[in-house]
């Protein structure tokens, strides 16, 4: 069985003397499969020795940009391609890493024409997860149009996504989020005493772990934005911040210095009452650098305060789980509900009208109303004659043998043409 290569790797040659006489000077040396590749590097040049080594092994396994067929090209080439043109351009560099090294990882010693139906549900299978590698599959697609569309290769390519799941529709009621409100603002902390007499006995604290998620909640309600955009918001501005202007009580989204998405992040006007608070708590030196802070400093995330309060609270989760995304759901379901109208309850909540519409709409009051007011109700004199006409038009275009009627002339013309055609003669 032959040995496995160990890759390029640096190699440090000694000096070579014969007696006193040095013939040649130590030198690095790259070593890839048997074969020996001068550095120009010397004794005291170790960094400069290795990155040689780095752009060497980049120039060899750089994907080759040039024409070919799909049976002749790996995936991971394409990958890292798109990998190299696109991944600045990303909104979030972390997850799209991620994703791409999971792609790379299964799909890397495929060819381009091995994506197809079959494979793509083995990889959702692989993955085990519906909704992740529709994610995954959705960067893989985007790469191989990239590749295609840079002129690479020939031929069609069919990425094959699973269903789309259904949308979460578990948003609060009032009472609800009142509840939970009020758990994260009264909770304080227990400990175990561990020396004294209460030796082994809980003892409720005066901290209060979960006040900053009650802002994270109020926030939330209140303009239903997302949970990365509520962790950055501040009332100052600052590359990486989402900036909220207190004079002007507009609330930037999108963080300064960020790329805008897909997920829309529009400027918002901040309500009278949620404005409040925010001056209060910058006032007050509540929010030092941003409006959620937990021990002076801000979050990255409240997943695990805001899981520990629907625990405490008590929140029914059968139904559906309540995480921190459940309130840009119930700021969408209250909107609808109170008869917003829905061009601007999209541009508020910064989603597009089709997407209210379809996920929320039917919460609105005056969804479906006119239709099931019309079906319950006796139609008018005026909508009885235009049916008796409609019939009689219908009836004489099939025949072929009468005209349909025409309505012209005078007003007592027209009133004897009626007549005759309520009676159904002309």
């Amino acid at each position: 069985m032959p040995r496995q290569s160990r890759g390029p790797r640096l190699w440090w040659r000694k000096e070579r003397r014969a007696g006193r006489k040095v013939l040649a000077q130590g030198t690095w040396i790259v070593i890839d499969g048997g074969q020996h590749h001068a550095t120009g590097c010397f004794a005291g040049e170790d960094r400069k020795a290795q990155e040689f080594l780095a752009a060497y092994i980049a120039e060899k396994y750089s994907p080759e940009r040039r024409l070919k067929d799909i049976e002749s090209i790996d995936v991971a080439d394409v990958l890292s391609v798109y990998d190299e043109d696109c991944r600045e351009s990303q909104a979030n560099k972390e997850k799209f890493d991620e994703r791409i090294t999971r792609l790379a990882k299964w799909w890397g010693g495929k060819m381009l024409a091995a994506v197809n139906g079959v494979n793509c549900r083995a990889y959702t299978k692989h993955r085990g997860n519906d909704g992740g590698s529709r994610r995954d599959l959705e960067d893989l697609r985007a790469a191989i149009n990239h590749h295609a569309k840079e002129g690479f290769h020939r031929g069609v390519v069919r990425v094959v996504l699973p269903e789309k799941g259904l949308p979460r529709e578990r948003w609060l009621t009032r009472s609800e989020a009142a509840k939970l409100l009020w758990t994260c603002w009264r909770y304080r902390e227990t400990q175990t005493q561990h020396i004294g007499k209460l030796k082994g006995q809980k003892i409720v604290t005066e901290k209060r772990p979960l006040r900053h998620v009650a802002r994270f909640i109020l926030i939330g309600l209140y303009t239903g934005t997302r949970a990365g955009a509520i962790a950055t918001a501040s009332p100052y501005r600052a590359a990486g911040k989402s900036f909220v202007d207190l004079d002007t009580g507009i609330f930037n989204r999108l963080a300064i210095g960020k790329r805008a998405s897909t997920k829309r992040q529009t400027p918002v006007p901040l309500p009278k009452r949620l404005l409040a608070h925010l001056r209060r708590w910058s006032r007050l030196g509540i929010a030092k650098s941003h409006f959620v802070e937990w021990g002076g400093k801000p979050i990255a995330s409240v997943k695990t305060g805001f899981g520990s309060a629907v625990r405490i609270a008590g929140l029914d989760v059968a139904v559906g789980n309540v995480t921190p995304h459940t309130l840009r759901h119930t700021a969408a379901t209250w909107l609808m509900q109170r008869g917003a109208p829905m061009w601007e309850a999209a541009g508020f909540l910064g989603m597009s009208e089709k997407t209210l519409r379809d996920t929320y709409g039917h919460h609105h009051p005056d969804h479906l109303r006119g239709a099931a007011n019309a079906i319950g109700s006796r139609p008018t004199p005026k909508q009885k004659v235009a049916l008796v006409i409609s019939l009689v038009e219908e009836k004489a275009k099939k025949t072929g043998t009468l005209e349909a009627p025409e309505i012209i002339g005078g007003p007592a013309w027209t009133r004897t043409r009626n007549q005759t055609v309520m009676s159904g003669r002309l």
